[in-house]
């Protein structure tokens, strides 16, 4: 869906893009990470043809649109076809009515007018805003703001969706619902590619996350080899509960008592077979063993750093 290769994007003494590698996979929810500052922006920016980087290539369904420190046109204006895009800030029509402003998109797509009225319904019914179809959008909070573009950014049925920050503004209960969409997206054969700095919002819905600082690419894999890799750097911390105290001494490991049956040992490998065996040796029984896995806001702060 997206291929970045070499990516250098430069504004003035800033290397805002510094050699960016991305690849979006057909099919995937992919999450893009960073600090402020880091590229993310810039890389949809520049993905979307709205700012022109310096070098590098991008590729777009497997359609070359930019090479060579230039845009190919036509190929670039026939893959926005087939994308949806919700960029993190925009000016909506403050004198429209949510219906309008999605008629002017969908008429900017071809979509014929009686498909073109089905469509708006359906969309306005999924985040909610059909109640408040004939409501001027000034009057709209950030939240129902978002939820409108999110529409705007389904009207024309696309392959591809490309969201930045999609969920700033939005209550618990918009961003469950916005959860939700994002995942029948999916269901429904749809790749999304989305920004964020909530990485809990993240770490719950894509199975692919790339976390970009500086304007390089830090990592790009699913989660869980992700914090596989990260285990093997930090180090893995495995808490223990026996049915009798058990003694530790002697051992590599470092070992922290919880309790007089329960500790915590970290050690730099997964040594939950020798913990077994230790254990059993003394004549006692593991009752649970379990490896802290590392959330993904530890893993970014780690990154960034």
């Amino acid at each position: 869906m997206i291929r970045i290769e070499n990516l250098v994007k430069v504004y003035k003494d800033v290397r805002a893009l510094d050699g960016l590698n991305l690849e979006v996979r057909p099919g995937q929810i992919y999450g893009f990470l960073g600090p402020n500052g880091a590229g993310k922006s810039t890389t949809i920016l520049s993905t979307l043809g709205l700012i022109f980087p310096q070098e590098g290539r991008i590729q777009l369904f497997d359609l070359e649109v930019f090479a060579d420190g230039k845009f190919n046109e036509n190929r670039l204006v026939e893959a926005k076809k087939r994308i949806g895009y919700m960029p993190e800030h925009a000016t909506l029509w403050d004198f429209l009515t949510p219906v309008q402003t999605l008629e002017i998109i969908a008429d900017a797509f071809g979509i014929p007018k009686a498909e073109r009225e089905k469509n708006i319904r359906e969309l306005l019914e999924l985040v909610n805003l059909w109640e408040e179809r004939d409501r001027k959008v000034g009057k709209f909070s950030k939240g129902m703001r978002q939820r409108l573009l999110l529409a705007q950014a389904l009207i024309n049925d696309p392959e591809l969706l490309i969201l930045d920050e999609p969920m700033t503004g939005l209550d618990p209960t918009g961003i469950a619902e916005f959860k939700d969409i994002i995942k029948e997206q999916k269901k429904a054969g749809k790749t999304v590619f989305f920004s964020s700095h909530i990485l809990a919002h993240v770490e719950e819905i894509c199975d692919t996350v790339g976390v970009i600082v500086k304007g390089k690419l830090r990592v790009e894999d699913n989660l869980d080899n992700i914090k596989r890799e990260f285990l093997k750097k930090a180090g893995y911390t495995i808490v223990v509960e026996t049915n009798v105290p058990v003694d530790f001494t002697g051992v590599e490991w470092k070992v922290t008592p919880l309790g007089e049956k329960k500790y915590r040992i970290v050690a730099s490998e997964d040594i939950r077979e020798q913990i077994h065996d230790f254990v059993a040796a003394q004549g006692a029984k593991i009752l649970t063993m379990q490896i802290k896995a590392p959330s993904l806001e530890e893993i970014f702060l780690k990154m960034v750093e």
